[in-house]
């Protein structure tokens, strides 16, 4: 009987703690998706202001040759 008992008092521990474990990670999901989604954007940003600087400078130099 004491085995019995101890085994439904674990399998009841087993299932309350994994049900805050799947909640904790469907919360942190989410703030990692948006915080991702920003980093995407202002890398995406900063490459195309280098990409733009870059041109800017190919371009002073063809004018600077052509003189």
């Amino acid at each position: 009987m004491k085995k019995i008992l101890a085994l439904m008092f674990a399998l009841a521990l087993t299932v309350s703690m994994s049900s805050f474990a799947f909640a904790d990670d469907a919360k942190a999901g989410d703030k990692t998706d948006k915080a991702a989604d920003s980093k995407d954007k202002k890398a995406t940003k900063k490459k195309a202001d280098k990409k733009e600087k870059k041109d800017k400078k190919d371009d002073k130099k063809k004018d600077d040759m052509a003189k």
